[in-house]
């Protein structure tokens, strides 16, 4: 297998294996509206094989950050088929990654009564906020109504997506944020259906994209998962219990003819994910986490290993609108200002140069 090699993900056809990882950068406006700086960053960016937006929020009370985007009303729809036209019109290909913070979020920022996760546990620390830090709140635990809702919220923010033109979603099952709190034992103590064991534990996801598989199509749909990336208070230290979390989700989502399964880990070509990946038997995305650059030989080892089917990119994809070119002929990488991550306004996030300049 080549890095710069066409392949096909479920409906997604990629001219190349270089994924555009959800990178989280917080230029939307108070609404959650995307606007043209947004559409012309990923649109700059179009000759990625795919563009994974940022994590986009389904409802006020998913809502995880200031300057987050989000899916659920007309005039997000209408922001983000402004972007999906900006990166087809440059031959690109894009999908939504769909996010609920869960209770890595606060009430002064969603604007909503409460913060949910699966138990009433809170993260230790502190979260920031439009009015400064403030700690943690301790979350409702979401009762089997609350479930049923944000799964619906889910399915229609999928919907959404696809009505805005984007050619398919991510569901965001890492990093600590709902999703990911269920698969844990740290942050999911539930005594029902949707805890204990790691099977229960898993049950709440695998319905969730089951879900959207059923509403928008299998194939449009990617799952992102984090297995022991230990952040946010979701803890998975236990090795055995984490492959048998792990193992049940990925035998729920084998049957669903999912478009890619996208897993963040420091070892991707370790036992651990390609266990994961043997089970799932679809189309694996990996990365091999937030503290280390994914470089490009790395890439291409993974790919050429047969360690999988594409890599996400995060922090060279940043700073080189046009990575696969400068990948492709070896040239030399712009650095990205870790400054301007989180920042607003085109610095940083629209300005980096081409070779071509």
């Amino acid at each position: 297998m080549n890095l710069f090699a066409p392949i096909s993900l479920g409906d997604l056809h990629l001219p190349n294996r270089v994924v555009m990882a959800p990178l989280t950068r917080l230029r939307s406006d108070g609404t959650g509206v995307p606007g043209n700086l947004i559409a012309e960053h990923y649109a700059q960016r179009a000759s990625m094989g795919l563009i994974i937006t940022e994590g986009t929020y389904l409802s006020a009370e998913s809502r995880t950050y200031a300057g987050q985007p989000g899916i659920l009303g007309d005039d997000q729809v209408d922001g983000w088929r402004g972007v999906a036209e900006a990166v087809h019109s440059h031959g690109g290909r894009i999908v939504m990654q769909l996010m609920h913070g869960g209770r890595v979020s606060h009430t002064a920022i969603s604007g909503t009564g409460r913060t949910v996760a699966p138990s009433a546990i809170a993260i230790a620390g502190e979260v920031r906020t439009p009015t400064g830090k403030a700690p943690f709140q301790i979350p409702h635990a979401l009762t089997p109504a609350d479930l049923a809702m944000v799964r619906e919220e889910f399915v229609t923010a999928a919907r959404n997506a696809i009505a805005a033109g984007l050619d398919g979603v991510e569901i965001h099952g890492a990093n600590g944020y709902l999703l990911h709190q269920f698969l844990s034992s740290a942050s999911n103590q539930r005594e029902d259906e949707f805890g204990g064991s790691p099977e229960n534990r898993a049950r709440f996801l695998i319905d969730v994209v089951r879900a959207v598989a059923d509403e928008i199509g299998g194939g449009r749909v990617g799952l992102r998962i984090s297995p022991m990336h230990n952040i946010q208070d979701v803890l998975e230290t236990d090795l055995a219990d984490v492959a048998s979390t792990y193992d049940a989700l990925a035998d729920g989502i084998a049957p669903l003819g999912l478009a890619y399964l996208s897993v963040l880990h420091n070892e991707p070509a370790g036992a651990l994910v390609q266990g994961i990946r043997s089970r799932f038997g679809g189309k694996i995305i990996v990365n091999s986490g937030f503290s280390t650059v994914t470089t490009r030989e790395e890439a291409i080892e993974l790919v050429e290993g047969a360690h999988a089917d594409a890599v996400a990119i995060g922090r060279p994809a940043i700073a080189n609108p046009d990575l696969i070119e400068r990948w492709e002929t070896e040239e030399q990488e712009n650095e990205p200002i870790s400054a301007t991550f989180y920042a607003a306004g085109a610095r940083g996030y629209t300005d980096y140069p081409r070779l071509s300049a």
